[in-house]
Formats: structure tokens, sequence, C-alpha cells
């Protein structure tokens, strides 16, 4: 049998229908972002940069897309025969089929998996959250500690702390209360989704948690509570750089705008984590005889440019046309807007075609898609 010291399970089934249309046909970690990746490039690379080969990829909602793209997992050098990526999806067993009741069900039926592996610890992630983080130092971290549980925490603003699961810790950063989307909370210390358990603990919680009826099969509303509880060892592991969870047409617009900064909060250009993705089959990006770039933009592989492009990102493989104007706005790959189009603070969905003379100009982020009043019925 196979001895890990931890493997990584990667929740990956998220709806997104804060997300609109952009997550109409794909999951949330399959959704665009940067031009040329996808949201679960950060998880996924985050992974390879901390040395974890063993990868689970949980999927559910609409999972076409987000399978495709993972492939063999060789764009993130994760296409080894002692580990590697894992595509795992629900199953029909002898109780019946159903998709996954809730993020602890969701590790609870792929316990065989886990074993398979024999790990001394596991790795629970989101596949939907941007951020860099070596999880090396946290799984040093909670073997220092000697930690049942280890989760990692950022502080988030107070107005906004009711949306996370919140805890108090004392001075050595051992977690003395929790709480999931508290009302009033005492804290401003959040859950990142990020977990280290070891795997002993987390199995037998897992396998009560599944014998009580009465649970919603969550992490954060159940299986942490069930250990703090039953007095385990939870710690708490702090976090502070950039980490965002874009769960709004609004936020996921403003972290992209955020790359065109001089000096970005979030830096996709750092040599020493690099962020891999699966989107490099394009040629070279071209910047046509008609066409020009002004200001800060991103102009990925594959795209044609015709028009003028000012403060944007350009998807990969996304065609401007002559006279078109692109201002303060994203084209997701394989887009195309027409001739004499101007879009400002606008996004334009993957294989959306915008058609030619539109003008949206809006201080509200304009999302575009194929069933869009300015886009082309009929065209793929």
């Amino acid at each position: 049998m196979l001895k890990k010291e931890c493997i990584a399970m990667l929740l990956a089934g998220g709806q997104g229908s804060r997300l609109n249309s952009l997550t109409k046909n794909i999951a949330k970690p399959a959704v665009s972002f940067g031009g040329k990746y996808r949201i679960i490039d950060f998880g996924l690379s985050n992974c390879i940069n901390s040395g974890i080969d063993t990868v689970g990829v949980l999927t559910q909602y609409r999972p076409l897309v987000l399978n495709h793209y993972i492939g063999t997992g060789q764009a993130w050098d994760l296409d080894v025969s002692t580990g590697g990526i894992h595509i795992l999806p629900p199953y029909a067993t002898e109780e019946g089929g159903s998709w996954y009741e809730g993020t602890a069900d969701a590790i609870y039926r792929n316990i065989d998996f886990i074993d398979s592996y024999n790990p001394a610890h596991v790795l629970i992630l989101s596949g939907d959250h941007l951020y860099k983080m070596n999880y090396k130092l946290m799984l040093a971290e909670h073997k220092a500690k000697n930690a049942d549980l280890t989760v990692s925490v950022i502080e988030v603003p107070w107005e906004e702390a009711s949306r996370f699961g919140i805890m108090s810790t004392d001075a050595d950063g051992y977690i003395t209360r929790f709480a999931e989307k508290p009302k009033n909370p005492e804290s401003n210390l959040a859950s990142m989704g990020i977990y280290i358990f070891s795997w002993p603990i987390l199995k037998a919680a897992l396998i009560a948690d599944h014998e009580d009826a009465s649970s919603d099969k969550d992490f954060g509303k159940n299986i942490i509570p069930r250990l703090l509880g039953e007095g385990k060892r939870l710690c708490s592991y702090r976090f502070d750089s950039y980490w965002k969870d874009v769960g709004t047409v609004e936020s996921y617009y403003e972290a992209q705008m955020e790359l065109l900064q001089e000096k970005p909060p979030f830096d996709i250009f750092d040599e020493d984590w690099h962020i891999f993705s699966n989107s490099n089959l394009y040629p070279p990006h071209l910047i046509g005889a008609t066409g020009s770039v002004k200001g800060s933009s991103l102009i990925c592989n594959g795209s044609i440019v015709n028009g003028t492009v000012e403060n944007s990102i350009i998807g990969s493989g996304a065609v401007i046309e002559e006279g078109a104007v692109i201002k303060d706005s994203i084209l997701l790959p394989d887009s195309y807007v027409g001739k004499n189009c101007v879009l400002k603070r606008a996004i334009v969905n993957e294989f959306t075609r915008v058609k030619a003379d539109c003008v949206v100009d809006s201080e509200e982020i304009t999302l575009i898609s194929s069933n869009s009043e300015y886009a082309e019925k009929g065209v793929h």
C-alpha cells in the first residue's frame, strides 16, 4: 500500500449562482480568470508548489468543462503514477445515487480513495478561491502543535464577519470557540475553508457525522463543532496575504481589474510561485494594423486585436474587430466583439459574439452572454 504524508481533497462542485450567466453551464472553479486561467488553477498550483502530488478533485455541478480542462493533470505536473490528480464525482451506492449532501459528505463518500493512499494528514481545499499559499508551512505548524485539525484563518472586516465561520483563539493559537456565520460575531478571525486534518481523527468524525440524521454534513456547521466539543486539539494558522472568494460579478470584476495595477495585490507574474494553466494551445496574440493597446492591459495568447483596448483583459482566443473600443472591460476566452462596438465596464462571457455597433457604457458592470440583447443569436 502507498503511504503518503499528506494528500489534498479539493472541493470543486460549486454552482456559484451569484455569478449569474458565468456559471450557467460550468462550475464556479472552471470560470475563466485573468485571461488565460481558470479559478481552479490557483488551488492546483498551490498544491504542486507546496510539494503535494496527490489531489482528489470532487466535482458535482456541470462538470464537463472542468473535467476536460483538468485532463490528466499534466499542466500542473500532476500526472504522476504514484499519486497525481483524480476526478471524484458522486456515484451510486447500495443506498442509491445522489449528489454530495455537503462538504463533509463529499469527503465521507471518498474515504476509500483516501485510505488507498494511507495518508497521515488530509488537506481540504475549496476550488474557487484566489490566493497563493505554501501548504508545507501550514502542515509543519500542524505537526509541531500535534494538532488534530488546523484551520487556516484570516482577519476580515467586522462588517463581513457574519458571512464566515468565525473563531476565537487563545494566546497560542488554539481554537476555543467556533461559530458558522454568526449573526453577532465575537471575533473577525474567519475560516478560509482550508483545513489540515490528521486522517484517523477526520475519518472517525466523518463516520459519526454520516450516522447523525440531523447533521447538515458540513465542515463548518458540524465537523468542526463536533471535534471542538470532543476536546480535540484544534489550531488556527494565520494567513496574512491576499485571499479572495470571487462570489459575485462585482468581486469577480474587481479582482481582475486589480491585476492591471502597477503593484497588484495578487501577483500572477511571481517567478517564485508559478500559476500553472492548461490553456497554452493557442498561437501568439496579434495586434493588427488597425489595433492598438493603451495603458495597462493583459492581452492573452491567441487573441486578435484590430480595435482599441484600454485598461482591459483580453482572454485567450478572443477577437476584437476594427473600430471597436474595449475599455475597463474583460473579454473571456474565445469571445468576439464586432466592428465599431464600444464596451466600457463590461464582461463578455466565453464563446459570446457581441454584435457590431453595440454601445455599452454604464457605471454598473454589464455582463454579456449569449442570451444578452447585445449578442448575436444562434451563433456559438
